[in-house]
């Protein structure tokens, strides 16, 4: 993914003019996910909650502390670029980080809230969901 910052990312935002281009922004966003291997496609990794296919892996990174690197993909170009956006807030940061991370002050900052489908809204909180989840059993170990 390239590596873009949250500053990154409202700047962005506030610089395109409307929600079209936004949103050609977040589908242009989702190519640059890190590949998921076909092998991590399964029940297993697939994210409940979501209208499309949707998977989630994470991993531990060594270090002090140790950092959750997440991998995901979807079979949706506009879900895919909420992915990146969700990778930006969340990968590559310690569990005690990420569960204290108010994603969804963040996505309601960037409008995300008020011009996404209620059914992705779902779908978006589905996958705040498991990220949480994977950092809190990170943390309890």
């Amino acid at each position: 993914m390239v590596a873009m910052t949250l500053d990154d990312l409202r700047e962005t935002f506030t610089l395109l003019d409307d929600w079209e281009e936004r949103y050609r922004f977040i589908i242009d966003l989702g190519r640059t996910l890190e590949p998921m291997p076909e092998t991590d496609m399964t029940e297993a990794n697939r994210v409940r909650g979501c209208m499309s296919q949707v998977w989630l892996t994470a991993e531990t990174q060594p270090g002090d502390p140790p950092q959750l690197h997440f991998r995901a993909d979807s079979d949706a170009h506009i879900v895919k670029g909420l992915i990146a956006i969700l990778m930006v807030l969340f990968n590559d940061r310690p569990a005690a980080e990420i569960l204290t991370l108010d994603a969804d002050a963040t996505l309601a900052a960037l409008g995300l809230d008020q011009h996404i489908s209620p059914n992705r809204r779902g779908g978006v909180a589905a996958m705040i969901q498991r990220i949480k989840a994977e950092a809190a059993d990170i943390a309890a170990a």
